[in-house]
């Protein structure tokens, strides 16, 4: 209880700011070639292209380019 009401009263992080990041970046782009992956195997090949990369990117809503 007593560390509970420790880490509420700062404002510290408890994970810093650069390892989080990288962990959030990784976690994304795993996310994005799964799901490029399955587009490729949608059009029935083992092989990833950058088509997959940027149909994947499409559906999942960011339109920029890469």
């Amino acid at each position: 209880m007593l560390e509970i009401r420790k880490y509420q009263k700062n404002t510290n992080l408890l994970i810093q700011k650069m390892p989080f990041s990288r962990v959030a970046a990784e976690a994304f782009l795993v996310h994005l070639m799964e799901d490029a992956y399955l587009c490729a195997i949608h059009a029935k090949r083992v092989t990833l292209f950058p088509k997959d990369m940027q149909l994947a990117r499409r559906i999942r809503g960011y339109h920029e380019a890469m």
